[in-house]
């Protein structure tokens, strides 16, 4: 949990990409498909401003918890897109 804990620190500290590789390596030591794993990685790319990789992650997260907290990030996440992207539905 302290490893949570301090990925969630650096996510919100702006250091996403050592972040990401810190869940990257957890995630190859541990063998385990973690729901808050890809909730964190979606955390950490829509900080980016990578919205594509953030909606991937949290749709993977929710694939297997269908309770994360990644079903609201993934909402939201949704609804700014929508309200910015508007013109996207007419191309």
């Amino acid at each position: 949990m302290d490893q949570i804990n301090n990925i969630k620190g650096l996510i919100k500290d702006g250091e996403t990409a050592k972040a990401l590789s810190l869940l990257t390596t957890l995630m190859e030591s541990t063998h385990v498909d973690n729901d808050t794993y890809y909730f964190l990685m979606g955390n950490a790319h829509r900080k980016d401003g990578n919205m594509k990789l953030a909606l991937n992650n949290y749709l993977k997260a929710i694939e297997i918890n269908p309770q994360s907290p990644a079903l609201q990030a993934k909402e939201a996440l949704l609804d700014i897109l929508n309200f910015f992207n508007k013109d996207m539905y007419n191309q």
